[in-house]
């Protein structure tokens, strides 16, 4: 798995989470939902965001691209 991948699939499972929260403990946990959507659109611009250091950290690895494939 790679880190782009991996921030997908945080992102992802953060969602759902809130959503499951918000349904069963508080509708608050929606915000959670609006935080990682926020940071989604952030990283798109910036190619950066937290999950990807925590993911490298844990030894992911970035995507390579492979010239004239």
């Amino acid at each position: 798995m790679t880190v782009e991948r991996g921030v997908r699939l945080m992102g992802g499972a953060m969602v759902l989470l809130s959503l499951g929260l918000a349904h069963f403990v508080s509708m608050y946990w929606l915000w959670l939902t609006v935080l990682v959507g926020l940071n989604l659109l952030q990283s798109a611009f910036t190619n950066w965001c937290p999950a990807m250091l925590m993911l490298r950290a844990i030894g992911l690895h970035d995507a390579v691209c492979c010239p004239g494939s």
